[in-house]
């Protein structure tokens, strides 16, 4: 499966947005997933499989929990690829910086 057709799903982005805060246990993912999306513990299981299957995740037992966190490579593997496309937003957000610095000179020679 190519990253982009796993990372296209909403709830395998959520997953990760969820893991990137550090280890989940898989009952504290669920809760939010079913929460949020509606779906069933044993379909947010699958998503939680196509993930590790896929170099994203990571398990690791801790007793009777399995803990989850985000693995880096594949992640790595979708940043080499957009480094192609960077040149299309890179001076906008460079341009931004420069704009948010100014912002806060000009409030701080206000200030005093």
């Amino acid at each position: 499966m190519h990253a982009f057709d796993i990372l296209g799903d909403p709830v395998r982005r959520r997953i990760l947005e969820l893991l990137a805060r550090g280890e989940q246990c898989s009952g504290d993912i669920v809760a939010v997933i079913q929460r949020e999306f509606g779906i069933s513990q044993p379909a947010v299981s699958q998503h939680l499989k196509v993930l590790r299957d896929n170099g994203f995740a990571s398990v690791r037992p801790d007793g009777q929990r399995r803990l989850y966190a985000v693995n880096g490579g594949a992640l790595r593997d979708v940043d080499e690829w957009l480094e192609a496309f960077r040149r299309f937003w890179t001076p906008h957000l460079d341009a931004l910086g420069t704009e948010i610095a100014r912002g806060k000179r000009q409030r701080r020679r206000k200030a005093t």
